[in-house]
């Protein structure tokens, strides 16, 4: 019989709307992080750590390119015969067959492979968090307080509280009371969405609720364990967890990592951080090129200038090019005369010759405010920007543009431009709103017709562009994007609304 003190359940099919375009193809686990890194890299790596050497991760959205990532857990020495990393996705079972409706039921649903295991504590983990914890020493605490469940929690500013499920404990740390994003909060304690079952606990809850609609655990399991009387409580966590749920929150807690002294290491020998690493040249930076505050991936290379950013591997920054502030994932090439500011851009983007980013003054996006903020741009994956153009604050890009895509070289603030569902701004607004400093070289590059002309500039330059063919080549019927619904609730306890969690 195989028997496992403690495994773990890895929830990772969430899609993250609120990361907008950085997600409309990936699931967001599978994000890039921190220059080399990908977001579900940090709890499989807490678990090895940690000595939990049994995941089970859960994926449905968009899981490509995380199953390619995780494989069979090679760099997180999760290659074990008896036990090991186990990707689990929804699957069909005879008579009643679904998706995973909620974090719950994803779990409810993979109980044969949990109970495989015979565990005696089963530790349930959000895949887009970033944080360093030993799960070994929350699973004493669980076990020095005799507990059913243990909650952990982290204290939030009291102005914040509200934002978050609230828990109230005793002394002891025995909880008593839950609050659900309150009013008036009681307690500054929020949950982070990481719970220590012990497997009775967890079983029973799930066969008891197996047929509640989109199971939840904030919702539904932890109100299920209180009002029968279980004992709950809460660990709490006073180290770096950073919920990347938002696009600001993603920037932000990428940023932090290249501050004087970094509020999160990356660099511990006691705690490493273990990823898939491809095989790279070393970093190429030209001696005319000026980088500072920056961490630069293996492959990349610098002949112009990049400040306070993240720069992923394989990127190219060419001669005259300028980033700030910026956030620019692998295999990315940035032409000469660019400038780029408060940026985010995803794989494999092209941008064009004397672009300028992150222009004008900061207005609400009309699409999606409450996702296109911050001040930020965002593009999307193998996106190209057409040469001379100048994009402002709080704009999402999407796809092959061209320069007629732009009115008068300008894509104004707040404005998004996706060519997979074909949202285009109106060109007269964009004449209008286009401010004096973007006038200029902007417009040299409004004699290029046509798509293919745009393709052909970039063959000029050196450059591979078969991606943006392909891209250019996509029919109609596989765009997918405009179909995405994005939500905007709040979490519950510390997770997404059931589906995206997930």
């Amino acid at each position: 019989m195989i028997k496992k003190e403690m495994i773990a359940m890895l929830l990772a099919g969430g899609q993250g709307s609120r990361l907008g375009v950085l997600t409309s193809k990936v699931a967001k686990p599978a994000v890039a992080f921190g220059g080399k890194y990908r977001i579900i890299d940090f709890p499989l790596s807490n678990c090895i750590n940690s000595g939990v050497d049994t995941v089970g991760v859960l994926t449905q959205y968009q899981p490509l390119r995380l199953n390619s990532h995780i494989g069979i857990g090679i760099p997180w020495d999760l290659d074990r015969n008896v036990g090991g990393v186990s990707v689990l996705p929804p699957y069909e079972k005879v008579g009643k067959s679904e998706w995973y409706t909620g974090t719950a039921n994803a779990i409810y649903q993979n109980l044969t492979y949990m109970e495989s295991f015979h565990p005696d504590y089963v530790l349930i983990l959000s895949g887009d968090h970033i944080y360093k914890m030993d799960y070994e020493v929350m699973l004493d605490f669980h076990k020095a307080h005799n507990a059913d469940v243990s909650i952990a929690v982290m204290p939030v500013p009291q102005e914040e509280a509200g934002r978050f499920g609230i828990v109230v404990t005793d002394e002891s740390g025995r909880i008593l009371e839950f609050q659900e994003k309150p009013e008036q909060p009681k307690s500054n304690l929020a949950s982070m969405g990481i719970y220590i079952f012990s497997w009775s606990a967890l079983k029973d809850a799930l066969l008891a609720l197996s047929e509640q609609s989109g199971c939840d655990f904030g919702k539904h399991v932890i109100p299920y364990c209180h009002e029968k009387g279980e004992t709950l409580v809460a660990y709490q966590f006073n180290g770096y967890w950073k919920d990347v749920g938002t696009l600001g929150s993603y920037w932000e807690a990428n940023m932090e990592l290249i501050d004087i002294i970094p509020e999160f290491n990356l660099y511990e020998e006691f705690w490493k951080i273990y990823t898939k690493n491809d095989i790279l040249p070393p970093q190429y930076l030209s001696s005319d090129s000026v980088v500072e505050r920056c961490l630069v991936g293996d492959g990349s290379e610098i002949y112009g200038k990049a400040y306070n950013s993240i720069i992923g591997c394989g990127v190219v920054i060419e001669e005259g090019a300028v980033v700030r502030d910026s956030i620019i994932m692998q295999n990315t090439v940035i032409r000469a005369g660019a400038d780029l500011y408060k940026a985010i851009l995803a794989e494999n983007v092209t941008v064009g010759e004397n672009v300028r980013m992150g222009v004008g003054d900061e207005v609400p996006n009309r699409l999606k405010p409450s996702v296109y903020s911050f001040g930020l741009v965002v593009v999307g994956e193998n996106s190209v920007i057409p040469p001379n153009v100048s994009i402002g604050k709080n704009t999402a890009i999407t796809g092959t543009t061209l320069p007629e895509d732009y009115p008068g070289g300008w894509l104004p603030g707040g404005e998004t431009l996706d060519m997979e569902s074909r949202s285009i701004p109106n060109r007269a607004d964009c004449a209008m709103e286009r401010p004096a400093s973007c006038i200029g070289e902007a417009d040299a590059g409004q004699d290029m017709e046509s798509r293919s002309a745009v393709l052909d500039s970039l063959r000029e330059s050196g450059h591979s562009v078969q991606n943006r063919l392909a891209a250019m080549e996509r029919p109609a019927s596989d765009t997918g994007f405009a179909d995405i619904g994005y939500d905007a609730e709040s979490r519950v306890y510390g997770e997404e609304k059931a589906g995206d969690a997930l």
